[in-house]
């Protein structure tokens, strides 16, 4: 079985963070995202994975999986992403008519995908498809599956009477037959060609297709609070881990400090995780806070947040909290008058200032 990680998308809802980098490279608990998603790939058996990505996010995405150890990776252009159809489209001379697994690289699921692989791999389906149970009004405004029994018997997408609470997650299993489904597939919404139409194709025609229930949580990644919420979900599998040098400080709960970190005169309370060489200096980190490689932190306090690598807080007065923080950012306080906020920002920002 083969592996497809779609990788090609230009994660707009999360600029200005994706403005200099493609969403599957941020980090989450640490690591990229597309980093879990190879782990969840590796964990169900499959080393043989194809990576979609556009002229825009290639480079950066080549660079983020460079280091991945025993996987076979060829990565796939689709110029320009015309939806996930598309995607398997293009890839038709990777896949071959080997079975494989599509993966949307900003979903991140509890306990992997093992659960997918091996309900397809009893025989009895064509496809498998992930669902995840969701309230009757959040059905309304996504994609969701009319189920019989082991068969899925109709995809709707936004309905205004969902015909079930069933959504539609980021994981889908196929056999070769998915690709005569999408030949000649016409256009949806925006002119992207829709997986659920060729989906809706192999339920036509008879063909058996699988609802599989996400056991535990799942997260789709797609807004800076959807980041945030899955680092905390992540952290909280931490385990105590402390091998930089920790000077005068206290160290509460789950807490990871990598190799070459220094941890001085600084609170933490976990879980939260300081990567390797970074330096948290006379500050504060609060539960649920990644702090990358090489940051600086110094007579700061933050807590819920992550921060990306190299970045530098330093003598930032009131606490930092529930904040997305890119790479390589600089973040100062200043004291003294005129007691003023000076600002460069990017474009879709968003900053909020609470007089404390």
């Amino acid at each position: 079985m083969k592996g497809l990680i779609l990788a090609a998308g230009l994660g707009t809802r999360l600029r200005p963070i994706t403005s200099l980098k493609p969403k599957p490279t941020i980090s989450v608990a640490n690591r990229p995202l597309i980093h879990h998603a190879v782990d969840n790939l590796v964990e169900a058996g499959v080393r043989d994975i194809g990576v979609v990505v556009s002229f825009l996010t290639a480079n950066s995405i080549r660079e983020t999986l460079a280091d991945y150890p025993d996987v076979n990776f060829e990565f796939i252009q689709q110029n320009p992403p015309k939806g996930l159809a598309h995607a398997v489209e293009v890839s038709k001379e990777f896949l071959g008519d080997d079975p494989f697994v599509m993966y949307l690289s900003d979903n991140l699921f509890e306990h992997g995908i093992t659960d997918f692989v091996k309900r397809f791999e009893e025989g009895k389906h064509t496809a498998v498809m992930a669902l995840v149970p969701v309230s009757y009004e959040a059905a309304k405004s996504l994609g969701v599956a009319a189920v019989d029994g082991d068969r899925i018997t109709r995809l709707v997408e936004k309905p205004a009477e969902p015909p079930s609470t069933l959504a539609i997650a980021g994981v889908y299993v196929f056999d070769k037959k998915i690709h005569a489904m999408i030949e000649g597939l016409p256009p949806g919404a925006k002119g992207e060609f829709q997986i659920t139409d060729a989906i809706q194709r192999l339920i036509e025609a008879g063909e058996p297709v699988a609802p599989v229930e996400v056991r535990g949580w799942w997260k789709d990644t797609g807004k800076p609070e959807d980041i945030l919420d899955a680092n905390r979900l992540l952290l909280m599998r931490a385990k105590r881990d402390v091998k930089g040098d920790v000077q005068g400080s206290q160290l509460v709960g789950e807490v990871v400090v990598g190799e070459g970190a220094l941890v001085k005169d600084t609170t933490i309370f976990g879980p939260a995780l300081i990567a390797p060489g970074a330096q948290v200096v006379g500050s504060y980190i609060g539960p649920f806070t990644s702090v990358g490689e090489q940051c600086v932190i110094r007579d700061s306090e933050i807590e819920y947040s992550v921060v990306g690598a190299r970045t530098s807080i330093e003598g930032v007065g009131p606490r930092i909290q529930a904040s997305l923080i890119g790479e390589e950012v600089r973040i100062a306080g200043h004291e003294g008058r005129p007691s003023t906020h000076r600002l460069v920002v990017g474009d879709e920002s968003t900053i909020l200032l609470q007089e404390v």
